[in-house]
């Protein structure tokens, strides 16, 4: 999330792409930063996918993630 600030700050857009395990924290470090990112989350967990399970969720992502970054 402070990455994105960073780049936010800098006129450069941003988005952050997490599972959905995270998205109460998200929620809370934005109310802490005072900083609402462009956010995308996928169904978690990730870390135990294959190359392709992960292709498969990365194909299915990246409308929504081009749509966030170009809002």
């Amino acid at each position: 999330m402070h990455d994105i600030a960073d780049l936010e700050g800098r006129g450069l857009p941003g988005v952050f792409v997490a599972s959905t395990e995270f998205v109460d924290a998200a929620d809370a470090q934005s109310a802490a930063l005072g900083f609402d990112p462009a956010r995308v989350f996928v169904p978690h967990p990730i870390q135990d996918r294959t190359d392709d399970e992960m292709a498969a969720l990365a194909d299915a992502a990246v409308d929504e993630i081009v749509r966030a970054i170009t809002a």
